[in-house]
């Protein structure tokens, strides 16, 4: 199958699976890209290949090239214990958790949103009013005061909180916001023109909105649904063509050293043993039997929210899909992969 039967096809599926987002795929000289569904439902403003998506967890590895970017400048290591790092009190936390613990997921430290006993991120602003949350500090009523959820160095648990202490300790070290310090040292430096960390009632032009359906087959957007701004843990916005620029650039050593590179992509935590998904400080991955990366991946969920990237090393495929609703992400991606 040519390219622009490729497209057609793609073009066809996204109508199938009413598909409301975009997509940018590269593989060698080959690229596949491409939009549809609207940005804003109400004013039938349709998606382009440039809108804005927000991606939530999709953007953990940010934070992650984050504390890279301050262990290679001396200031921090990975060795280094949280409570060295900031000169906030956590009275329940065990006192030898570092930033290692923290980017894998095994500090055992309580997380704000438990995803094995609360499914529905809108749950957590019942009791508190999410137009507050606008910077990490905003987050620490949530969990500083709670006694840990498991052991320290226990298996790999999702845990949003550890994003939370990660975005603190690299507003702790470099004495400037998470966001600034992502937005200049990231996506200025590799050119990811529409990335950023926008506040939800301050979005600039080309954002989609997120769109949730309800039970009746209605539609209402996501604005009092997530925090008013993402930060280390999920939130930022990109295009597809800026994450597909984030993969190119930190495959190529522009973000990062080799040897930090390296160290970033380095499988650590067993995730699903029978399917051969680990994680390592650069997010999930998925091994052969000889336990080779076959792939990258990096996903994220919220209401209003779908995101869906992978980066084979191998073929140096990289492949970005972002819907501004709750699902579709995966099945398109997946439909990109058979036929690129």
């Amino acid at each position: 199958m040519n390219t622009e039967n490729k497209l057609i096809h793609l073009e066809n599926v996204q109508k199938d699976f009413q598909f409301s987002g975009a997509f940018y795929a590269q593989k060698g000289n080959e690229t596949l890209k491409g939009s549809n569904g609207f940005a804003n439902r109400s004013e039938k403003i349709v998606n382009q290949v440039n809108t804005r998506f927000a991606i939530a967890s999709g953007c953990k590895i940010f934070t992650s090239v984050a504390i890279c970017l301050l262990v290679e400048d001396g200031k921090i290591s990975f060795d280094t214990k949280l409570k060295d790092c900031l000169d906030i009190d956590f009275p329940n936390f065990d006192e030898d958790i570092t930033i290692h613990h923290l980017l894998t997921h095994t500090s055992g430290a309580p997380d704000y949103f438990n995803e094995e006993i609360m499914d529905d991120f809108e749950m957590l602003w019942n009791s508190r009013p999410m137009y507050h949350i606008r910077s990490p500090k905003d987050f620490l009523p949530m969990f500083q005061n709670e006694k840990m959820q498991d052991r320290l160095g226990s298996s790999f648990q999702y845990n949003n909180t550890g994003y939370i202490l990660l975005g603190l300790i690299v507003e702790h070290v470099t004495e400037c916001s998470f966001a600034e310090f992502v937005e200049e040292h990231i996506f200025r430096k590799v050119d990811m023109k529409n990335a950023g960390y926008f506040e939800m009632d301050r979005l600039p032009e080309r954002t989609a909105l997120g769109h949730i359906e309800d039970s009746e087959g209605t539609w209402k957007t996501n604005i009092y649904s997530l925090p008013a701004k993402g930060g280390p843990d999920g939130g930022a916005f990109v295009s597809v063509e800026d994450m597909v620029r984030f993969w190119q650039a930190l495959t190529n050593h522009q973000l990062l050293s080799m040897k930090m590179t390296e160290m970033l992509f380095v499988p650590r935590e067993i995730v699903d043993e029978e399917d051969n998904i680990y994680y390592g400080y650069c997010g999930f991955m998925e091994l052969d039997d000889s336990k080779k990366v076959v792939k990258y991946i990096q996903m994220g969920y919220d209401p209003g929210v779908n995101f869906r990237s992978v980066y084979y090393p191998e073929a140096k495929k990289i492949i970005v899909v972002c819907s501004n609703e709750s699902k579709g992400a995966y099945e398109l991606l997946k439909e990109v992969e058979s036929i690129l």
